[in-house]
């Protein structure tokens, strides 16, 4: 049986796909923070370079991906859409699971599919260095070696909690040559004001960014780099759905439902949104499941409404679900999907009906990922660990309802370096918050 399902480089997409040019009804425009009126694209350019704001509001259908992009892209891609026939027998499901599996990676992650593109951007503008957050490392270090090799500098502010927990990927960004600070941090003013309130702070990425932010607009030749939430990281993506179409050609077969992790969207928009294009062409009428966790359930519990991206409110307001700017995540090992808000264009496929949301707690994330690396060989990201839970209890589902099922789910990325999380797990020590 064939269970790997691949592409050539000359597969590789020859340009991006922008779901604003389908979506059924305009996406609400961002807001500037002080007038609370439609910000106009220029007053982006105090902390983007103007080729990405350009993206960010483009109208177009399709953009191309300029020929140094795609040369680095091809360090990796295409990646492998795979079938996981094994964990379908442990399931004991007639379902049939595919997964595509972006952690093959030299990050490790689905993030450099943006970080290549963001850096390359920011280079031909003129930018010499970039400040951003991360949270559980892997935007850390995919924009750091991005910003390696166009010869930028690289400032990251990493969410105290998983610069604790996850020193292994910090080092990543060290090799790469990036400067990494906990978060909150005493090289901002708003960092040392989070400091000064509580010491202890653990740090959320809203916190995050708001230093990224100060420290963009403080210093000469910087410019910001965002790993999910807006429209161009969701652009930059769609190369992961795209491939995964052609993949799906070569396996004979086309989903019936798709899941993938939700943090801010990226990978989730990466996989979901070229479907999502084949949907509303009447292609077929996919069941699309955006999954997250029960301790920061943005969509599943969150308000659709105009919010701030950062905790010190300096960004344009966004129309997204949000569980509010303030919200401090618990501690929980998946630090990429401790975010308050949602894409504005994933929270708008939910408004308009295109897709769903599901959220899980920590230990059935767990034991759904360890089930996976006990009979696939490979050890998920917890973050996309939550995708895996939700596919297991959908081939439950096909199973006690006696339906073939075809089920796709993004693997966004390898949890070779979160491994402390599974040790919690496989000892007992995992509480669900």
């Amino acid at each position: 049986m064939q269970t790997r399902f691949d592409l050539t480089q000359n597969d590789i997409p020859k340009s991006w796909y922008n779901l604003l040019a389908d979506f059924p009804e305009p996406l609400p425009p961002p807001l500037h923070p002080g007038t609370r009126q439609p910000i106009p694209p220029e007053a982006l350019e105090a902390i983007f370079p103007p080729n990405l704001v350009a993206q960010e509001m483009s109208p177009d259908r399709e953009v191309e991906i300029p020929e140094p992009v795609r040369d680095i892209y091809a360090l990796w891609r295409p990646t492998p859409l795979l079938r996981a026939v094994r964990f379908e027998k442990a399931l004991k499901t007639p379902a049939h699971i595919y997964y595509k599996y972006e952690g093959a990676s030299p990050a490790g992650s689905h993030k450099v599919n943006t970080s290549v593109a963001q850096a390359y951007f920011n280079k031909v503008a003129g930018t010499k260095r970039l400040a951003t957050e991360t949270g559980a490392g892997q935007w850390g270090a995919s924009l750091a070696m991005a910003c390696k090799l166009f010869g930028l500098e690289c400032n990251v502010y990493m969410v105290k909690v998983s610069y604790q927990h996850k020193p292994y990927r910090r080092m990543l960004m060290h090799t790469w040559g990036a400067t990494v600070h906990p978060s909150p941090s005493d090289q901002t003013e708003f960092g040392r004001k989070m400091l000064a309130e509580d010491p202890h702070c653990p740090g959320s990425l809203g916190i995050a960014i708001s230093e990224a932010i100060e420290d963009t607009i403080k210093t000469p030749n910087t410019k910001y780099s965002l790993g999910s939430v807006l429209n161009h990281v969701c652009l930059h993506q769609t190369v992961i759905g795209q491939e995964t179409i052609q993949q799906m050609e070569i396996a004979g077969e086309d989903p019936d439902v798709i899941f993938g992790c939700c943090g801010g969207g990226s990978n989730f928009a990466g996989l979901a949104f070229p479907f999502i294009r084949r949907k509303l062409a009447g292609k077929k009428q996919y069941r699309i499941v955006g999954v997250e966790p029960s301790a920061c359930p943005t969509l599943t519990k969150g308000e659709l409404r105009y919010d701030f991206g950062d905790t010190a409110e300096t960004t344009p307001l966004l129309m997204m679900y949000t569980l509010g700017h303030q919200f401090m995540p618990p501690a929980i090992h998946s630090g990429g999907l401790r975010y308050h808000g949602m894409s504005p264009m994933v929270s708008h496929a939910v408004k308009l009906g295109l897709m769903e949301a599901q959220a899980f707690h920590q230990t059935e994330v767990f034991e759904a990922a360890t089930l996976f690396a006990q009979t696939e060989g490979l050890i998920p990201a917890p973050e996309s660990a939550h995708a895996i839970a939700a596919v297991a209890k959908e081939a439950i589902d096909a199973r006690e309802a006696g339906q073939k099922r075809v089920i796709l789910f993004n693997l966004s990325g390898h949890g070779l370096l979160d491994l402390s999380a599974y040790e919690t797990f496989l000892t007992g020590k995992l509480q669900d918050v």
